[in-house]
């Protein structure tokens, strides 16, 4: 059986379709199980143990992209798939699932789309707080009603491997900042690409300082995405003015490639960041994870992994206006995310540091 999954776009959504892969490799041991992914996300299941072959497709506009589309489609038609499964339910992505002229092609049932699946899920409107590693797990029950029990946290685990060489990099990179090999690292993720998901950068500064200050042989190493490269330096000024000699413990560890990050995650004793993609990253790993949730629930994105593992969502409570669709604060204020205090985070990073000591 040839089995083709399609999930573009975004890191965090991606990782958020690996207990789909695990659960389809346990149930059709003998598949060639592909994946479709673009480019800037293919790093997360490239290597992946239980993929036969990933695909990439560039994300582009205009007319790139409708020649990127009808190549991909001619070549995903001719690889004779006995099994489609769009994992993503936007109209490309439908249409690539269509166009594969699989038998089984299985979606969800959203209005103008459906009509391009045999089987469908249905999709609740809205943002229902429910975790989109299940919403995706509908899918399978929807074709295969042998797997439409519920996933579970511990078994169907988000995987991202860990590539060697990039392990390689990140050790040497650490040495070189002076880092001793069993200090304590945190790692704050400081960016995001969706601006309505970054936690002010005043507020990661202070946090920066308090972690720094709390312990002589800690290191806070700061990264930044391609969203604003400039916000970890920025942070990491901010941290190093604030917190006198501690402050030469504060990084600047921009410029980690998406491989390398995730090796860094499995050096790391805690990682604090928004919800974006280094979030879902680092919970491929086992390092304790603080959370920060402004417009989004963390029922429907915080890190799907053990319930033994340590992790933390911190947001700002009960808003009428939360959460929202992330086109335009309605109060204006990004209240959802300046509500949020360093000290609760401090707290809860601290609790979570103690506890894996």
């Amino acid at each position: 059986m040839r089995i083709l999954l399609v999930r573009l776009r975004l890191v965090g959504d991606v990782v958020f379709t690996t207990p789909v892969i695990g659960a389809l490799r346990r149930r059709y041991p003998a598949a060639h199980l592909t994946y479709l992914v673009e480019s800037s996300a293919a790093p997360a299941v490239e290597g992946h143990p239980y993929l036969d072959d990933v695909r990439v497709i560039p994300h582009r506009r205009g007319w790139a992209r409708l020649a990127d589309d009808w190549r991909i489609a001619r070549d995903l038609r001719r690889a004779r798939f006995d099994v489609a499964i769009d994992l993503h339910g936007g109209p490309r992505s439908a249409w690539l699932t269509w166009a594969t002229r699989a038998p089984v092609r299985v979606g969800y049932d959203v209005a103008g789309r459906a009509w391009m699946y045999t089987h469908r899920a249905h999709r609740a409107a809205g943002l229902a707080p429910r975790h989109s590693v299940e919403n995706q797990w509908d899918l399978l029950g929807a074709f295969d009603p042998g797997l439409a029990a519920s996933p579970d946290r511990s078994r169907d685990r988000v995987v991202m491997p860990v590539d060697p060489a990039a392990r390689d990099r990140v050790d040497r990179r650490l040495a070189a900042l002076g880092v001793a090999a069993r200090a304590p690292v945190v790692v704050l993720h400081v960016s995001a690409g969706n601006p309505f998901r970054r936690w002010p950068e005043d507020a990661f500064a202070a946090l920066a300082s308090a972690l720094a200050r709390r312990a002589a042989d800690r290191w806070v190493l700061v990264t930044s995405g391609p969203s604003d490269r400039d916000a970890a330096a920025r942070v990491v000024q901010a941290a190093r003015r604030a917190s006198g000699e501690a402050g030469r413990h504060v990084i600047d560890a921009e410029g980690l490639s998406l491989a390398e990050l995730r090796a860094l995650m499995d050096r790391a004793a805690l990682f604090v960041g928004g919800d974006s993609g280094p979030l879902h990253i680092a919970s491929t790993s086992d390092v304790p994870i603080v959370g920060l949730f402004g417009p989004t629930l963390p029922e429907r994105s915080a890190p799907w992994r053990p319930p033994a593992l340590g992790a933390a969502a911190i947001d700002a409570g009960p808003l009428p206006c939360r959460p929202c669709d992330q086109r335009r604060c309605a109060p204006g204020d990004f209240r959802c995310l300046t509500r949020i205090s360093p000290d609760t985070v401090h707290a809860a990073a601290e609790r979570l540091l103690e506890a894996r000591a």
